[in-house]
């Protein structure tokens, strides 16, 4: 879903980004809404409301994930879609930075190394374009310090996701009732489809993102972060196969830098995982013999 989202929002072009994004805003609260109250969680969303030090924490967090979907629709109506996917290649390279700027983590050797690979690739494309890719540079930038935030918060995604979305209800309700006073509402001007895409937004902002948080909880943090490469690699083949954006050698070139990085960040992760579940495995067989041999001697 995250893969095809540039056909979507490029369907609603006649809107500004602005506009999407408020439309976004409003009807992903209202989903969620919803959802909370089918299953059942308010009064956990109740008590979030008495701590006012995970209210200031949502609220950033809000602003962040607000920028993120801005910059992203911005890129896609401008027809920079193959920049958009640059973004989200290079936003894990951006959470291994973050975790030695914030946490102290000692990268490898080879996490050095796909970080390097990375920063080569951004400075190539800057060179290609003549200007940083700010879009892709906004959009890894602003999810990273959207995952450093999230993580900080360890909240329920349903609890979560209405948090942030209702701390930017009545902004985006006050700009569209401007819009619309002002006669510049694009909601009911266009036609009936783009009023349901407009509405649909929402829904489609909710449903992958509760899809990810119960994915998370199946399958191992390795294997979920190497299947989100399969957004990006969507949204490539979006901006060049349907959009027809143009690849240029320089950018080719960039874009290959970033694959490798991921490769080499992918597989480090991979044996990373497999030596921990490896010793995971041997301590729990290390524990069950002790027992066992005791009792042997015993007898």
């Amino acid at each position: 879903m995250w893969g095809f989202f540039p056909i979507y929002f490029h369907e609603l072009r006649t809107a500004g980004a602005i506009e999407i994004l408020a439309h976004r805003i409003v009807w992903s609260a209202l989903t969620v809404a919803l959802l909370i109250t089918v299953i059942r969680r308010w009064d956990s969303v109740r008590e979030l409301l008495r701590r006012p030090r995970k209210l200031a924490g949502i609220s950033l967090a809000a602003v962040l994930i607000a920028s993120n979907w801005g910059i992203y629709i911005y890129g896609v109506n401008s027809d920079h879609v193959v920049e958009t996917s640059l973004g989200y290649f290079i936003t894990p390279l951006i959470t291994v930075l973050f975790g030695v700027i914030v946490y102290r983590e000692r990268p490898s050797a080879t996490q050095w190394t796909a970080i390097a690979l990375g920063a080569i690739a951004v400075a190539v494309i800057t060179i290609d374009y003549g200007r940083p890719p700010w879009i892709a540079l906004g959009l890894a930038g602003s999810f990273g310090l959207y995952g450093l935030v999230k993580k900080q918060l360890q909240l329920p995604p349903t609890d979560g996701l209405l948090m942030e979305a209702s701390a930017l209800f009545l902004p985006a309700i006050a700009y569209l009732g401007w819009l619309s006073a002002a006669g510049r509402s694009t909601f009911t001007g266009v036609s009936a489809s783009h009023t349901a895409l407009l509405v649909l937004a929402g829904v489609l902002t909710a449903i992958p993102l509760l899809l990810f948080a119960d994915a998370a909880n199946r399958i191992s943090m390795t294997h979920l972060g190497i299947l989100q490469y399969a957004a990006p690699i969507l949204q490539l083949l979006c901006g060049l196969v349907i959009f027809h954006e143009p690849m240029p050698a320089a950018q080719l070139v960039g874009f290959m830098l970033v694959w490798v990085a991921i490769i080499i960040i992918s597989v480090d992760a991979v044996r990373r995982s497999r030596r921990t579940a490896a010793s995971e495995e041997n301590a729990l067989d290390g524990a069950g013999a002790e027992p066992l041999a005791a009792t042997a001697g015993g007898a």
